[in-house]
């Protein structure tokens, strides 16, 4: 669970205010300290899952057809996808 912008702001206005060290404006709030270099460099956090993409799975029904016997791997590097993602389209397609 991420911590809300509001507290990691708040924790390095303290840290900065009071001159504290990492360790120990994570110790005051109960926070990680990994957590705190973290938010120092970036302040606003990662979205998770940006990097979702749709495979069109006519064009991977058609690409089974054509290279009955590539791998996964072959099929995700003509899609741009990860290997995972190939997988879940064949499955959801009921391909083996």
């Amino acid at each position: 669970m991420a911590y809300p912008r509001d507290l990691r702001r708040k924790v390095l206005a303290v840290r900065t205010k009071e001159g504290l060290t990492i360790a120990d404006v994570a110790a005051r709030f109960d926070v990680g300290r990994a957590s705190v270099v973290r938010w120092i460099k970036h302040v606003e956090r990662n979205p998770q899952g940006a990097r979702r993409r749709k495979i069109d799975l006519e064009a991977l029904r058609q690409d089974v057809m054509d290279y009955p016997d590539a791998y996964q791997y072959e099929r995700a590097q003509r899609f741009g996808v990860a290997q995972n993602a190939i997988f879940v389209a064949l499955k959801k397609l009921q391909l083996t």
